[in-house]
């Protein structure tokens, strides 16, 4: 047995409160493991000192939970009378059997009582993690506001729109009440979340250089229109997620500019990360001031600082109050302090329980997804593993479900079912751009759609835009081409299926084996509405054998799925 293999530990994912009274654990193993039995009790079962007796506890088999690259996991889910819990591992291959400790493995045939064993002390219902339910059943599209509609609220004089490619010096004119006017639109596509990039007072057009938190930029419109859009999307039962950069400011923050002229006696000194002074504003390689990516115009706020931590936090709640926004997406979201975002969050779900807070993070992030900071991240490494499957024409199904099964393994089921899941944004290449052809296009799209966490998508996916890396990929939105072609049928039937089927919307899934580039896998709870995808992302037609009812189709006679194909059905 590869003992190295074997871990677990008594925290999140691995143990994990999926509600007040539910216990979630999983303990990880080489492939070679055959059976895997949880062994509990209470731990005051046999009284206070109750290690000094024989302790046997309860047996329950764990299931085989997800099969990856180089090892298992395996789960169990029970209901702890009194809320705790004390465990061990029973490992099993052929006919031996281990037991596993919090303090190792042991090759003894019987319990032993003078070792440490796992411990869940107390599942205290504040210490849950508990994202917003409505978050699941959410369709994001994703708007970069300048490149999306012009409705004429906002600054005149933008450039003539067009078709093609764009830099970051040009400004169309795109506005609040542009995408106002094309909020039916949207609800007609099936859409139920919208997330705005910056709308704040900016000197450039992409707005992630902020001059002023509290003012929406001029280029996009007034506050009254933002408060105009937000109440159109509520009553159409779309939801709003704005764009907070509080990372870094822009050169032009009141702060910033007092600390510019004024050196150290200026009350905002400590507001950032001055290193040298004096010092000329620029790139800052040299290590003059901290700033974002080296970036001179971006210095770095000091999140640590609690005046700092004070002004950011009573400027969303003044969105909260004054816009009655749903959610807020926190730009570079993994250098922001820790301390910050836990006083963030109290105070914000204070005043909104359901508000959606989410950071930017393109890597793994469990530290920022306890239940105390972010309820989601952008799962970057989700649209990784994905592309890298469809790009690697080597990789045998197999490996989609590995690096999938990984990147879910890293967090509690509840944070899964709500995890931001993309394929491309403002920051990436264009889908369109990066995938072999039309059929790949929507066979990562149907992959996004159906696996589980909150999908959304960029504008311009549903005429399959194309756009070279940032700041290519923010082309104008093409609407005279969407008026005479519509949008794409296979997305609306994707988005459609996503919001209707409640298998979708959990965490549940389960990878079946196949032969070649066929990747099968079936999302909900066995049962009724359990649900089965299918990808050939082969160069061959995969038969696929008899199912359930057909709820989506492409590329497939009944029997076999061509090259490219996508089957959707009931179990």
């Amino acid at each position: 047995m590869n003992a190295a293999a074997i871990y677990h530990e008594a925290r999140t994912p691995l143990c994990c409160a999926l509600d007040p009274e539910t216990l979630q654990i999983t303990l990880r193993t080489g492939q070679e493991v055959d059976r895997v039995t949880l062994i509990y009790a209470d731990p005051y079962e046999a009284g206070i000192a109750g290690g000094e007796e024989s302790w046997q506890g309860r047996r329950m088999e764990m299931r085989p939970a997800a099969q990856l690259e180089h090892c298992q996991l395996w789960r169990a889910v029970l209901r702890p009378p009194y809320r705790r819990l004390r465990y061990c591992f029973e490992v099993g291959q052929g006919g031996e059997a281990w037991y596993y400790y919090e303090d190792g493995l042991r090759s003894k045939l019987q319990l032993d009582n003078r070792v440490q064993c796992f411990t869940m002390p107390w599942m205290n219902p504040s210490d849950v993690i508990a994202p917003p339910d409505w978050v699941r059943q959410t369709v994001w599209y994703q708007i970069f506001p300048d490149r999306f509609c012009r409705g004429g609220s906002g600054r005149p004089g933008g450039l003539p729109w067009r078709d093609g490619p764009v830099t970051n010096a040009d400004r169309f004119g795109g506005d609040l009440a542009g995408i106002t006017a094309k909020l039916p639109y949207l609800a007609r596509l099936g859409v139920n979340g919208l997330y705005l990039n910056p709308l704040f007072a900016s000197g450039s057009i992409h707005k992630y250089d902020t001059t002023d938190y509290a003012r929406v930029d001029p280029d996009f419109g007034s506050e009254a229109d933002l408060e105009q859009l937000v109440r159109t999307a509520h009553s159409l039962g779309i939801r709003v997620m704005l764009d907070a950069v509080f990372n870094h400011c822009g050169p032009g923050f009141a702060p910033w500019r007092d600390v510019v002229d004024h050196g150290p006696s200026s009350p905002y000194w400590n507001w950032f990360f001055i290193r040298q002074w004096p010092f000329q504003e620029g790139e800052t390689r040299d290590g003059r001031y901290f700033s974002f990516a080296f970036h001179g115009g971006m210095p770095k706020l000091n999140t640590n600082n609690p005046d700092v931590q004070e002004y950011l936090t009573a400027l969303c709640e003044s969105w909260v109050q004054r816009y009655d926004i749903d959610a807020i997406r926190f730009d570079v979201g993994n250098e922001i302090a820790h301390s910050f975002l836990r006083r963030l969050r109290a105070r914000l779900k204070a005043r909104k329980p359901s508000l959606y807070l989410l950071g930017e993070i393109w890597h793994d992030a469990p530290a920022w997804l306890e239940g105390d900071e972010y309820d989601a991240v952008m799962h970057y490494p989700l649209q990784s593993a994905i592309r890298r499957f469809f790009e690697d024409k080597a990789q045998p199904a197999a490996a989609f479900g590995w690096d999938v099964g990984r990147c879910m393994s890293v967090y509690a089921p509840q944070v899964n079912t709500v995890q931001f899941t993309l394929l491309d944004s403002h920051d990436t290449i264009r889908l369109r751009n990066r995938v072999s052809g039309e059929a790949e296009y929507w066979q990562q799209l149907a992959a996004l759609f159906t696996l589980p966490g909150s999908p959304c998508v960029y504008y311009g996916t549903e005429l399959m835009l194309e756009g070279g890396p940032d700041p290519d990929c923010r082309r104008c939105m093409p609407w005279a081409r969407l008026e005479a072609e519509g949008p794409h049928p296979v997305l609306c039937q994707l988005i459609a299926l996503r919001r209707q089927e409640p298998a979708f919307q959990s965490s549940e899934i389960r990878f079946l084996p196949g032969e070649g580039r066929l990747v099968r896998y079936r999302r909900g709870e066995p049962g009724p509405g359990q649900l089965e995808v299918c990808l050939n992302a082969g160069r061959q037609p995969e038969a696929v054998g008899p199912g359930g009812a057909d709820l989506f189709a492409l590329a497939w006679d009944g029997e076999t799925l061509a090259p490219g194909g996508i089957l959707i059905r009931r179990v």
